[in-house]
């Protein structure tokens, strides 16, 4: 069989070799490694896009958990505010009232056998003091405050001298353990009167609280 070659060698095709059977190959192996390649690299991010959809779902979760416990908190600290303000209150209130069961006994107990109680009251008045301020000690404030005085009237007979009973009664309250930190001055005063008929002396014991 003859062969004819009228371009000389320029347009006959080469024939299938080994180097073109794998230059072939190569060709055909390049996108597909290419595209296996990038499959699995699609399906790598996928699987991790989806762990990482999972934690964060569950990351949600546990923060949706710690808002709860967060605003619980919240609430018992805002509850432990008013409560501590209620406190504070009470014991302001508490700190301007006086409980006087124990300090009518302490008077009546260091009363002369001498001398009979002729009545007993408490007399309450408002006056201004300068306090250092709640917000800065260093700053004064004037606050008005009660001041109260326990008027003990006691007598005795008009022309009997009780003069030493009635300075020991004061001086028994001024230094008795329950009034000694609370009494800020004892004052006495005495007058003739008349009781039932009879000529007495009154003495009158004003004892001025803190």
């Amino acid at each position: 069989m003859f062969t004819i070659d009228l371009l000389k060698g320029h347009g006959v095709p080469i024939r299938s070799g080994p180097k073109g059977i794998a230059v072939a190959a190569g060709t055909f192996a390049v996108p597909v490694i290419t595209a296996i390649v990038m499959l699995g690299c699609y399906l790598q991010t996928t699987i991790v896009m989806s762990m990482q959809k999972g934690h964060i779902t569950n990351y949600e979760t546990r923060i949706e958990g710690f808002s709860e416990a967060m605003e619980l908190q919240e609430s018992y600290l805002q509850e432990k505010d008013d409560i501590n303000n209620r406190l504070s209150k009470v014991s302001s209130s508490i700190g301007k009232h006086i409980q006087w069961s124990p300090i009518v006994a302490e008077v009546v107990g260091n009363m002369p056998d001498s001398v009979a109680l002729a009545s007993l009251v408490v007399k309450q008045r408002l006056v201004k003091r300068k306090v250092p301020s709640a917000d800065n000690a260093d700053e004064m404030v004037e606050v008005t405050v009660p001041a109260r005085t326990l008027q003990v009237n006691v007598y005795a007979r008009l022309h009997s001298d009780r003069s030493i009973e009635i300075r020991d009664f004061r001086d028994n309250l001024r230094f008795s353990p329950l009034l000694e930190q609370k009494l800020e001055n004892i004052r006495v005063s005495q007058k003739a009167g008349r009781l039932d008929g009879r000529d007495v002396v009154f003495y009158e014991i004003n004892c001025d609280f803190k």
